[in-house]
């Protein structure tokens, strides 16, 4: 039977898949659409699936976007059309709501009178439903997307005509909404953001020199408009940047900082700061930690592009075997709508990855990989190296085994996903095929990031979750589609 999409593609990956990134940008007299465009291309890797920018004016808010990669979804022509002071973006990986639908592409815009406001989102709410059954059945709102995202934009509309004041909105509506949410919002004349009161996803402020300020899900955006870093937004903190400056508040009280620690593992891009820890430095020490719990004889280490490389290098500084390119990624893959012929089908992992027969063949690997989720993507990558000549294959993992699902942003919600949740470390090892598996521990990961294990939502590796979850969210990320029509 000829399955009717690449599953390299279309199918579950052997990694937790991205968080959205978010981005907003004050700066009058600069082409802010244009800045948001490169930010959002420095964020493309915390989600493909669609990208947007919304435009404030000093009159109003205009935005566009459109289903696909950064690159795709925008022309020159969109960019020069959108200008104005203020503007925020987004780049979507979907964990609530299809990702086909253009409707659930962000920004949402928001009517509120007369005044339009726009809304970015990253993250996951896990009480979506009960709010939204109570806005259409109270308030008698009509949805036209199917995520958690439109339902924040609702609620900030909805109190912000109440109280007259976006502030006001904002405090109320993160009062009543719970999960994980880092949020950039524009008005015509004004950018806010706000963050979960436990600072599950992360988000920044910078400062560009003599301009104005920009907001970001990661440095690595700041850092490609020339911005620099100023801090942290806090978590259950609210920010305004307008003409008036830049103004915080602590809209909501600050619970136990539980930053997801996949940031560190594998979301984050190398070159962006977190904690006062570049994401590199951490992922190597990782590596080299891994080398003193797990060590192999071996002849070559290597990396699984692109989050494995750091560690690997780590692991090879470590253990003193030689480090070595023995895989090639195809960067240009991504998520696409186009469906491969089934002789491309067949390649298989090839569509993603190829390795380098003339630097593995004959040689016992080390390969370093952040994360073993469903295991089939790794099964194939064993083979592929022994197919490629590889005398052994010992896989190192830089994370312990995932046995909890994650309902804040990431997609594997449910635990039948996880291969960890059901098999010991040995069989996960025979299922992938490998010479030999293992995994960092907890206290090892959590130590090469110099920041405190409470510090740090951990609930993927041991089910504590820093907020409980409802059984409708336990259900999947499309409970919503259901009867999605009125």
């Amino acid at each position: 039977m000829t399955p009717s999409t690449d599953w390299i593609l279309s199918a579950p990956a052997d990694h937790p898949e991205e968080a959205c990134g978010v981005f907003g940008v004050y700066a009058p007299g600069e082409d802010v659409a244009r800045l948001t465009y490169f930010a959002l291309q420095a964020l493309q890797h915390r989600g493909q699936e669609s990208a947007g920018i919304a435009v404030g004016d000093g009159e109003t808010v205009t935005a566009t976007k459109n289903l696909g990669l950064v690159s795709q979804a925008f022309r020159e022509h969109d960019l020069s059309t959108l200008t104005g002071e203020v503007a925020i973006g987004h780049t979507r990986y979907s964990t609530t709501g299809s990702s086909t639908s253009w409707e659930n592409a962000q920004p949402h815009l928001s009517a509120i009178g007369h005044q339009v406001i726009a809304l970015a989102h990253n993250g996951n709410l896990v009480n979506t439903v009960e709010l939204r059954d109570e806005l259409r059945g109270t308030n008698g709102v009509r949805f036209r997307s199917t995520t958690d995202s439109e339902v924040m934009a609702t609620l900030v509309g909805h109190f912000t005509e109440k109280h007259g004041s976006i502030r006001a909105g904002i405090r109320d509506t993160m009062e009543l909404i719970r999960g994980a949410y880092s949020v950039v919002l524009s008005t015509e004349d004004a950018v806010y953001a706000f963050r979960d009161p436990y600072g599950i996803r992360p988000l920044v402020i910078g400062e560009i020199d003599g301009v104005g300020w920009a907001l970001a899900s990661e440095t690595c955006a700041l850092d490609i408009i020339g911005a620099t870093y100023l801090r942290d937004v806090a978590p259950g903190e609210m920010i305004k940047i307008s003409a008036e400056g830049l103004q915080a508040e602590q809209a909501v009280p600050a619970e136990n900082p539980s930053l997801c620690m996949f940031e560190f593992i594998y979301f984050a891009r190398p070159d962006s700061v977190m904690n006062d820890c570049t994401l590199y430095e951490a992922r190597r020490q990782m590596g080299g930690a891994l080398a003193g719990e797990a060590p192999v004889e071996a002849d070559l280490v290597i990396g699984v592009p692109d989050s494995g490389v750091p560690a690997a290098v780590g692991f090879a500084q470590a253990s003193g075997v030689p480090f070595g390119e023995g895989l090639v990624k195809n960067r240009y893959v991504g998520r696409t709508f186009i469906s491969p012929t089934q002789t491309l089908r067949q390649q298989g992992i090839r569509l993603k990855l190829n390795p380098l027969p003339h630097a593995i063949r004959g040689k016992r690997l080390v390969v370093v990989d952040d994360s073993i989720v469903r295991g089939n993507t790794t099964r194939k990558l064993v083979q592929l190296l022994r197919d490629a000549g590889a005398a052994e294959v010992h896989m190192r993992i830089t994370s312990p085994p995932i046995v909890w699902p994650c309902f804040f942003g990431i997609d594997t919600d449910t635990q039948e996903q996880l291969i960890a949740s059901s098999k010991s470390v040995e069989e996960v090892r025979e299922f992938i095929g490998a010479d030999s598996l293992a995994y960092l521990s907890l206290d090892a990961m959590v130590d090469a990031t110099g920041t405190k294990r409470e510090d740090f939502c951990l609930a993927c590796f041991n089910g504590v979750y820093p907020i409980e979850i409802p059984e409708t969210v336990k259900r999947g990320k499309l409970s919503l589609e259901v009867g999605e029509t009125s």
